[in-house]
């Protein structure tokens, strides 16, 4: 995407002009491999000289609606930048995000079986607020970051830009397009896990103004630590772009990724007789290779986007883009989840391990094992979705009398449709020994769920149902201006107005005693934005933020089980949030290091939680608060030397809930401390004998996992390294290790569960760039 020239000053625009030039000089001064590489310490220090690199601070954040830099972007912004990336070989956007504080995977759930991509952002459901060069993924899926450039994290609520959602923030990710130099690249890595992957990367200058670029991966890998857990995924990505360095650019794009795995929702989460408060089973001696799922678990994706972007530079004032992407997305999911009830527990601490049954689904343990099983959530469903989505905008910069203005005005209009079809089994998952699971139970008689009413999950007042289908249709219109007040004082404020439209069908089951259901919701929404933004020199920015966001229920269309819910109280209503935040960012020793500090305070009202039981997503009364400070720094420290490095303290509470025990608990999900550290060294550069090494750490304090705040996961600690040698300008060996202490960590959570993250692992990769 296009961005809008600096506009914080005549004098800034004139060294924002030979900033430009210098990036095109020595853009084509660069060697293919120089720009590709990533990690050696000629490209580190290019790079971070001209502000990009590991100093994001100058990096645009790859959408027309958000026209400036990281730097002039009053709102706190972590960037994960390619460079970083490439160092820890990161594979997924869920390694990517590692990088970020206050971001937290979570545990897909119930009836509907959400998985794939399920993040919170400072303890808030971002589930669907994924974005991928600024429009919307509603995909269910895990996405590997084989055709990411980079991964931007905006924090706090941002509805005047995205529309409906944010509240904790967005995910976007910026995409590999093509560019006028030709390059040519594949990576090759094996590994701990019987892993294997390979990427490839072309990208060929077709005229003096058109090129076509390819990404492609495939992957297969187990997971150290957990038994009977794979993924198998393969994926490409085409591109052209016309017009390249003209007034009007298109480019066009496809997606397409397919996976194969394996679904591990974790092990369940007890309360030893006498304990204060509930942990991981795994933290009482239960091993953490326990899988407790079945041989007819699997998790099968086809992923599918088409996307086209145009830009038209009217004249040096105006810029009009137009975003158009459609989505198709199809899925069969069976899951299994691990319940230990009072039975279960009391047997294992009591001095009857063998005794301690789970069942593998459904809200009750197996007891003394009486039964034959359980045949509860999560049951196997199939999905079909799409959606389109198209988002046209304006950036104008211009003067009314001595003021300078920015203004961003467009629309955005979405709709995406979701199709399910619940199955059930006639024979019950066998219960599982907590100590020595056993995967293989045999065929348990997959049918229709239509066919077997009874073995359908009930949604409390909705019933059981067979079969499910929605929609979600947004028409929003939004517009703001930036006005510099002087050169160096500027306020910044705006709104987004929404209509949202979303129905819901329940179908099928037994009909005569539970009639099919239907629902349907429209509401207007209404988003403001104000800023107030103080640039002394272009090396600094200050600023002070108050913004706003609201999701109204059905948001979740494509990964929520339920995305309605009828009523019409304050259970029904909207969850809305706002934000206040001060903070200050610095660009510092001539571009090399790029720091952010940011004080904020976040008031969330009709919190929306998920059922532990069926995953239903339900409105609440609760409202809660999160506010803090977070702190990064990235950049260079010497030529060849370069660091990033994070740090958040939180101070969450529920500041009302119809529940008067959980007032004043902890928010779940949020730490009180969190920080990481990355840093690699280039020694010996330009000769035989080159050598980078370097690693890091990631540390996440304890959270709680439920409202109660009764039940909590341990603190993390990971430590990770890397060693690489060049051999030349094209070839490349590198190892990274991760988890080297092989601790007992958990990466993805839920009120009632926790999957243990992957052991200590080593990889290693050979990669050339011609």
């Amino acid at each position: 995407m296009a961005s809008s020239p600096d506009i914080l000053s005549e004098d800034n625009k004139k060294a924002s002009k030979r900033e430009n030039k210098r990036h095109k000089a020595e853009a084509q001064a660069a060697t293919p491999a120089t720009r590709v590489a990533g990690i050696d310490a000629t490209d580190e220090e290019r790079l971070t000289v001209t502000g990009h690199g590991f100093n994001t601070m100058h990096d645009t954040l790859g959408l027309s609606r958000m026209p400036q830099d990281v730097m002039h972007t009053p709102q706190n912004i972590n960037v994960v930048p390619q460079a970083l990336m490439r160092q820890q070989n990161v594979k997924s956007l869920d390694e990517a995000l590692r990088n970020v504080p206050g971001v937290t995977a979570s545990i897909g759930e119930g009836a509907g079986g959400m998985n794939g991509d399920q993040f919170l952002i400072r303890g808030f459901q971002a589930q669907n607020d994924i974005y991928e060069d600024g429009l919307r993924d509603f995909g269910v899926y895990s996405r590997d970051s084989f055709n990411f450039d980079s991964v931007s994290v905006i924090k706090g609520p941002s509805s005047e830009v995205f529309g409906n959602g944010t509240t904790g923030g967005a995910i976007n990710m910026v995409t590999k397009t093509p560019g006028l130099q030709n390059h040519y690249s594949s990576e090759f890595t094996g590994g701990s896990g019987s892993y294997y992957r390979g990427t490839l990367d072309i990208n060929q200058k077709l005229d003096s103004s058109t090129a076509f670029r390819l990404t492609g991966m495939g992957d297969e890998h187990n997971v150290v630590g957990r038994d009977f857990i794979y993924s198998h995924r393969w994926g490409i990505a085409p591109s052209i772009a016309f017009g390249l360095g003209k007034r009007a650019t298109l480019v066009l794009q496809y997606m397409h990724q397919q996976e194969n795995s394996v679904p591990d929702f974790g092990v369940p989460v007890v309360t030893k007789p006498g304990a204060s408060y509930g942990m991981p089973i795994t933290e009482y001696g239960v091993k953490r290779t326990n899988w407790y799922g079945t041989n007819n678990d699997q998790n099968a994706t086809n992923d599918n986007m088409e996307t086209a972007r145009f830009t038209y530079k009217v004249n040096d004032h105006i810029t009009i883009y137009d975003d158009l992407r459609g989505g198709q997305y199809y899925r069969t999911f069976a899951a299994s989840k691990a319940t230990c009830d009072t039975t279960c527990v009391n047997n294992y601490f009591n001095g009857d391990p063998a005794a301690a049954l789970v069942a593998r689904s459904g809200p009750s343990g197996a007891g003394n094992g009486t039964g034959p099983g359980t045949y509860m959530a999560p049951l196997p469903y199939e999905q079909k979705s799409w959606s389109v989505q198209n988002v046209a905008s304006m950036v104008a910069n211009f003067n009314t009398g001595f003021l300078r203005h920015q203004l961003v005005a467009g629309f955005d209009i979405e709709r995406v449709n979701d199709v399910r079809s619940q199955s059930t089994y006639l024979n019950p998952k066998p219960y599982a020994s907590l100590v020595n699971p056993n995967p293989y139970v045999g065929n348990l008689n997959l049918v229709p769920g239509d066919s077997n009413p009874g073995g359908l999950v009930s949604l409390g007042a909705l019933h059981a149902k067979d079969h499910s289908s929605g929609y979600g249709f947004d028409t929003g219109l939004f517009l703001f201006d930036q006005i510099w007040l002087t050169k160096w004082l500027s306020v910044k404020g705006g709104f987004r107005w929404d209509r949202w439209q979303t129905s819901y069908n329940l179908t099928g089951g037994d009909v005569a005693k539970n009639p099919d259901s239907h629902f349907h919701d429209v509401s207007g929404v209404f988003n403001p934005n104000v800023s107030l933004v103080a640039t002394p020199d272009e090396h600094q920015t200050y600023y002070f933020t108050w913004a706003s966001s609201t999701t109204p229920m059905g948001m979740y269309v494509t990964n929520g089980s339920v995305p309605i819910r009828p009523g019409t109280n304050s259970f029904a209503s909207p969850e809305k949030s706002q934000l206040y935040e001060l903070g200050a960012k610095y660009s510092l020793f001539h571009d090399r290091i790029g720091a952010t500090a940011s004080l904020f305070r976040l008031d969330k009202g009709n919190t929306m939680n998920a059922d532990p039981v069926t995953g239903e997503v339900q409105g609440s009364s609760d409202r809660q608060r999160n506010q803090g400070l977070e702190l990064s720094v990235g950049g260079i420290i010497l030529p060849g030397w370069n660091i990033t490095a994070t740090y958040a303290l939180y101070d969450s509470d529920t500041t009302y809930s119809a529940t008067k025990a959980n007032r004043g608990k902890n928010v779940q999900y949020v730490p009180h401390n969190q920080a990481t550290l990355w840093s690699v060294y280039n020694a010996f550069a330009h000769t035989p004998y080159n050598i980078s090494f370097g690693g890091g750490v990631t540390w996440r304090q304890h959270v709680w996992l439920n409202t109660a705040n009764t039940l909590r996961a341990p603190a993390n600690l990971d430590f990770s390294a890397v060693i690489s040698h060049r051999f030349d300008r094209h070839w490349k060996v590198s190892m990274n290790g991760y988890n080297l202490a092989n601790r007992l960590n958990y990466q993805s959570l839920f009120s009632n569960r926790a999957t243990p993250s992957a052991g200590r692992m080593f990889l290693g990769e050979v990669s050339f760039t011609y």
